[in-house]
């Protein structure tokens, strides 16, 4: 039993002979659009935390949803390999406050809350329905008091911004992490103007996932042309979430950062 059991959890991680996965491919135009796959796999996500997670044990949460990405539907979060990634830029930033762009159904900002048990989380979502869900999650897994999650855009005309500053103290020097993991187009403006607002300080650190699928080559190629000047970037190689067929890349950037000194 226990080796076929193996055999099916090779099987699972080739994403193209999962349903779920080519529902979500038949989907990407409501998906990059809405972020949502269209058939209530997210709403679903937050019913079976609820069901079989422990409440208000976050590494549980974690390891359930995870289990639902491998065996019920495919997840476009991070997931488990690149969110060891994350959890180590976070175990060494050591970060007091985080800036999240993209929550989804609030597995990044969870893992990030159980990596850095003293920040605070901010957590920016386009779809307020992502946002509910995230919302629930993180309160089942007992950190709702630490994470915040807004929805709204960084490109949104100031709204967000506005609110990240008078609600949230967002200000010059106050960020120490920002974790971008939300529309492609969108990681090099919203970076752009988290520079513009001053808000990183120096030593922050940015991590941003899919660098490679589906990509984000302008703000890879920008990060390139900062090298040194005043950015360190390590590139980190992995999988896409939830298989381990379709090669990915993490990106960890130091702002400010001269001859590795941070």
């Amino acid at each position: 039993m226990a080796g076929n059991e193996a055999v099916a959890a090779r099987w699972r991680r080739i994403p193209f002979l999962r349903w779920s996965f080519w529902r979500l491919m038949f989907g990407i135009r409501r998906l990059t659009t809405e972020w949502q796959v269209g058939d209530g796999r997210e709403a679903r996500l937050a019913e079976y935390v609820v069901a079989h997670a422990r409440r208000g044990d976050s590494a549980d949460v974690i390891r359930v949803i995870d289990e639902y990405g491998y065996n019920e539907s495919f997840l476009i979060n991070v997931g488990d390999e690149k969110g060891r990634i994350l959890d180590a830029a976070l175990a060494a930033a050591r970060p007091a406050r985080v800036l999240e762009l993209g929550t989804y159904c609030g597995y990044s900002a969870l893992r990030m809350a159980q990596a850095a048990p003293a920040a605070r989380i901010v957590s920016i979502e386009f779809n307020a329905d992502n946002a509910a869900i995230a919302r629930r999650i993180l309160e089942h897994a007992g950190v709702a008091d630490r994470v915040t999650v807004v929805v709204g855009t960084l490109g949104d005309g100031g709204n967000t911004v506005e609110t990240l500053r008078n609600a949230h103290g967002f200000c010059a020097g106050a960020l120490d992490f920002v974790f971008i993991d939300h529309a492609k187009e969108a990681y090099l403006p919203d970076l752009q103007l988290i520079l513009q607002m001053g808000w990183l300080r120096r030593g922050a650190v940015v991590v941003a996932d899919n660098i490679l699928f589906p990509g984000a080559p302008e703000y890879r190629t920008w990060m390139k042309l900062q090298e040194g000047r005043p950015w360190r970037t390590v590139e980190h190689e992995a999988h896409v979430e939830y298989q381990s067929v379709i090669p990915d890349i993490v990106m960890v950037s130091t702002y400010g950062a001269v001859d590795g000194v941070r």
